[in-house]
Order: structure tokens, then C-alpha cells, then sequence
């Protein structure tokens, strides 16, 4: 079965974001139905995303042949259903680790690929990347929203049959054929010895710093807010609300973000999310109170979306090899690793401080203020 090559494009963001809008949040939820504690599902939940940063850092750039995207998406669906499925088979830590590393593995290279795929298909068919890739957070939505509702009604292993479900969606809809296939030239990338990449590390260190201290300070929120939420007596489907509420924010300031910062530089987007960091996790830490809860969602687009977006800008301000190799680095330690190292704290934190991980993450966020590069890169 053929299908038009957008439409491909959007099942295939839709079915991978539906299942990590059912894992992100809710993740932590069914480890602990398994009887595991905060602090080693805050070590699980660390490998994973060590795992993640690898999959992204050494899998995806191996497929440099746009016409083999294709093959490479369906390939590596198959592997994260295998792993998916692992889940299944037991609870032992070992077990766990093992599964929760490979389903990371090879989850976390579709979305790069799925990208790498799009841009090669802008240059063959008229196609918006806007309208396609907003089925992926609007998926987001739907599988927090859907996966909290079930978890109310049933009990936490709604959450591994609802990711097996999304899981499986996304394998077949990869399965299905494109109606054109992608083409073009492996893409190769411009060789660079140690000395670029030490310049270009001595040039961006408060930068790579800056960032990675305000995208750190999530790991808490991630790993763990859904059960600090539901032990403070909200429903599972009420979690997956505020979930979805924030990705929501997060999609009305990147549609808006032309206007609303077209006179706003790196520096000063930074400052700005910063500012919202250490007022988010404060208050997550100060009360579980509805009202201040949905104030601390509309905050993700200040502590997510307003610091990638003066991630991009400075970025883009480089110049040359310089603009691949310095997303290349802010993609891997700030996305990656610096949330990998904070989750593996947190869990020790939530075991022991409770609340008191959000005042830590609160912290962890104020240094950046003062980190910001001094150079002001506009859009």
C-alpha cells in the first residue's frame, strides 16, 4: 500500500511522538508499580537516557545515504519493539537495565533520521515542514492525555500496553510504502581534527555550560513529577493533563516565536528561560496546589522551548563546519547528557529530599544566568 509522502512523514512524527508522550511522562509511573524505589528507578531512568545520547551520537550519523532512510526508520523500529516487548518478559534490576538501555538505543536515532528524511524530501516534493512535523506534538497530547485516563481507570501497566500499542502503530505505519522514495547523495560531513573542535569547545564553553545547566534542571520534572503529582493525590489522567498542557505551551511559542522575540538575542533568551527555571522548579517545590500547577506547565515553553530557541540562534550565528559541529555537541551534552547525569541525582534527591529535588533543580538553573555568552547571536 502506497501512501503520499507527507502524509508518510506525519504518521510516522505522529506514532513515534504518541509513544514517547506515553513514555516521557509516564515512565517512572510503571517502574515504580514494579515495587522498584526512587532512587533506582532514577539510575534506570539515567541509563536510558545515556543510552539515548549514544543512539543519537553514533547510530544515526551511520546512515548517510538519504535513499536508505527509509530502510534505516523501519529497521530500528523493529529493534525498539523488540525491546519494547522485552518489558514484558520480567522485573529484575539486570533485566531492566538491559531493556531500558537497548530500547533507548535504538528509540532515540528515529527522530534525527525521521528529520534527516524530511529535509532530503524538501528538496524532491513541495511539502511544509511546519504543518507535517506539528502532528508530533499534537500526538504528544493525545498519548499523555490517553495514557493518564487509562492508568486512572486500570493501574500502571495500562502505561507498558498503551507504549507496546504505540510502538507496534509506528512500526507498521513505517511499514507502509512511500509514494516517493527518497533520493540524493550520501551525505558527508567536513572532517575535523582536535584542534577545531578544541577551539570551537574554548569559544562556546559558556554557552555549552549555560545550556546545559537550564536543560539539566529538567531531569527532576521528567523522571519524576508524575509520581510526586500523583502521591500528592492527583489522578494519573490529571498528570497526563498538566503534561499535555505544557507541550501545548510549548507549541504555541515556537508557531509564535518569530514575533514574539524578533528582537531578542541569544543572551537574552537565555536570561529569559533562566529566570523561568529557577521560578518553575521553585514553585513545583513550594506546592502541589492545581492553580500553581498549571502556572508551572505554562512555564515549560520559558524553560524548554525559549532556551532551544536561543540555542538555535546562537547556533546559527556561527559559521561554516563551525554551525554542524557545534549542534552536534549541544545536541549530545545538553539534550543528552547533561539530563542523564541530573536524573541519575535526582533519584537519590527525590529518595531523600522529596519536594526538595525542584528547590536543588531551582539552583541548578540560577548559575546561568551569569554563564550566558557575552557574544549576542540574533536570529
Amino acid at each position: 500500500m502506497a501512501l503520499q509522502s507527507t502524509r508518510w512523514l506525519a504518521l510516522s512524527y505522529f506514532t513515534y511522538f504518541f509513544s514517547y508522550g506515553i513514555f516521557l511522562p509516564f515512565w517512572s509511573v510503571w517502574l515504580k508499580g514494579t515495587g522498584l524505589t526512587p532512587e533506582t528507578i532514577g539510575l534506570l531512568l539515567g541509563a536510558g537516557l545515556v543510552a539515548r545520547f549514544l543512539g543519537s551520537l553514533l547510530i544515526a550519523p551511520r546512515f548517510s545515504d538519504p535513499s536508505r532512510l527509509v530502510f534505516a526508520l523501519r529497521v530500528l523500529a523493529l529493534l525498539t519493539l523488540i525491546f519494547a516487548l522485552a518489558f514484558w518478559a520480567g522485573h529484575h534490576i539486570a533485566w531492566l537495565m538491559v531493556v531500558m538501555v537497548g530500547f533507548n538505543l535504538f528509540f532515540s536515532p528515529l527522530v534525527p533520521l525521521t528529520d534527516a528524511l524530511a529535509n532530503t524530501w524538501q528538496k524532491q516534493i513541495p511539502m511544509d515542514y511546519g504543518r507535517v512535523r506539528v502532528w508530533g506534538s499534537i500526538a504528544f497530547v493525545i498519548g499523555s492525555a490517553a495514557t493518564g485516563k487509562l492508568v486512572s481507570l486500570f493501574d500502571s501497566q495500562a502505561i507498558l500496553a498503551m507504549l507496546s500499542l504505540g510502538v507496534i502503530s509506528m512500526l507498521l505505519g513505517m511499514l507502509l510504502t512511500p509514494s516517493v522514495m527518497p533520493q540524493g547523495a550520501s551525505r558527508t560531513q567536513e572532517a575535523a581534527g582536535w584542534p577545531a573542535w578544541k577551539s570551537l569547545i574554548r569559544q562556546s564553553w559558556r554557552f555549552l555550560a549555560c545550556v546545559s545547566l537550564l536543560q539539566g534542571a529538567h531531569a527532576a520534572y521528567y523522571g519524576f513529577s508524575a509520581i510526586y503529582w500523583q502521591e500528592a493525590g492527583y489522578s494519573a489522567s490529571t498528570v497526563g493533563y498538566l503534561w499535555s498542557l505544557g507541550v501545548v505551551a510549548e507549541v504555541v511559542v515556537f508557531t509564535l516565536s518569530n514575533k514574539l522575540f524578533r528582537r531578542f538575542g541569544a543572551r537574552d533568551l537565555l536570561l529569559l528561560s533562566a529566570v523561568c527555571g529557577v521560578a518553575r522548579w521553585g514553585l513545583m517545590g513550594w506546592t502541589t496546589e492545581l492553580p500553581w500547577l498549571i502556572v508551572v506547565q505554562i512555564l515549560h515553553c520559558g524553560t524548554f522551548t525559549v532556551c532551544h530557541l536561543a540555542a538555535m540562534r546562537y547556533i546559527a550565528a556561527r559559521q561554516g563546519a563551525e554551525v554542524i559541529r557545534l549542534q552536534s555537541v549541544y545536541s549530545a551534552v545538553a539534550m543528552g547528557g547533561s539530563i542523564a547525569i541530573m536524573t541519575m541525582f535526582a533519584g537519590f534527591l527525590f529518595q531523600h529530599l522529596h519536594q526538595g529535588v525542584f528547590w536543588v533543580m531551582a539552583l541548578v538553573a540560577l548559575p546561568a544566568i551569569a554563564l550566558r555568552p557575552r557574544v549576542t547571536a540574533r536570529a
